[in-house]
């Protein structure tokens, strides 16, 4: 199926943006093979350039026209832009790459008002769209990948989606029955968001000389401190918002945006703790964000303390 005469693909997200176009070409290339493909640049874009190259060609090939860094856009290029989006040609698809901001935005609103498609690509912020997107990833590709194992890879190389992209890949085309967590250790077990949390679920599960040994050797072999703090809020964040939330898992995870798994496991973790306990070590925790943020002048010795804490606080079963 042949796109819509204009398409926008909006948004911060560079690594979307780029699949969206991507996918876009392949649509275009697959109803038209010989589809006539043109770049151009709203930033460095001269007057004229789009009127003459959507004009039907002597051949009439099919013709697709990319524009990026419409978030620079210059002035010649917005005036053409919108006197084409009025009146498109027939055989053109004029795909048009924005990466945020508020310039050009009387051309954005002409596109919204006028009905042609929009993608957004917003960054992915929460665990919980990241977990969306890498289960995603596994059901297009008709592979499997067990709950745990998806949390571990979002905490193994979430911070960048074209990274925790690449991850997938990797893992679809190597497993050979489904993915478990013991996979994505032996993959990715080495980055420094994966040993941060090692350190956090061997506190949180109190661990206390786990923790300490796991956070001496990642502190010794180059981890920032910084990472393995955030590790620790984030267990102690879902803990406290599933502490005093009532209803199933289900109704709990959609009232806080969580996967319901991940409440169903923090429900059985927050069992072992008193709510002194679990303010105590996310007071503990705050304090230690602040000192390896520059408030202390040995940021290690704040991460240690925060372990212990956490690690002391969790009640014997």
């Amino acid at each position: 199926m042949t796109p819509a005469a204009v398409v926008l693909v909006g948004g911060p997200e560079d690594y979307l943006g780029a699949r969206a176009m991507d996918r876009i070409r392949g649509q275009v290339r697959e109803a038209a093979p010989d589809v006539e493909v043109t770049r151009l640049n709203a930033a460095s874009y001269s007057a004229g350039s789009l009127a003459m190259n959507v004009s039907p060609s002597l051949f009439g090939e099919q013709k697709l026209i990319e524009i990026d860094g419409l978030e620079a856009m210059n002035d010649a290029f917005l005036a053409d832009a919108l006197k084409y989006v009025a009146q498109p040609e027939p055989d053109a698809v004029l795909v048009l790459r924005h990466g945020g901001g508020v310039r050009g935005k009387k051309l954005l609103d002409t596109i919204k008002a006028g009905g042609w498609p929009v993608v957004d690509c917003q960054p992915l912020k929460k665990d919980a769209e990241k977990i969306a997107f890498v289960t995603t990833e596994f059901k297009a590709a008709s592979r499997r990948i067990e709950p745990d194992a998806v949390h571990a890879l979002v905490n193994a190389v979430g911070a960048q989606l074209a990274e925790l992209a690449a991850a997938c890949s990797q893992l679809i085309a190597d497993a050979t029955t489904a993915v478990d967590a013991a996979m994505v250790d032996r993959y990715y077990g080495g980055r420094v968001e994966a040993t941060a949390f090692k350190v956090a679920d061997a506190a949180m599960a109190g661990n206390g000389p786990l923790a300490l040994s796991t956070l001496r050797h990642a502190l010794d072999t180059g981890a920032d401190p910084v990472p393995i703090v955030a590790a620790l809020a984030s267990k102690l964040r879902s803990l406290a918002k599933v502490a005093g939330a009532q209803g199933s898992s289900s109704q709990i995870a959609k009232q806080l945006g969580m996967q319901p798994w991940l409440v169903e496991q923090a429900q059985r973790e927050v069992r072992r703790w008193t709510p002194e306990g679990l303010v105590r070590s996310i007071q503990v925790t705050a304090e230690a964000d602040a000192q390896v943020k520059g408030l202390s002048r040995d940021p290690v010795y704040a991460v240690e303390h925060a372990v212990t804490v956490i690690a002391t606080s969790v009640r014997r079963s």
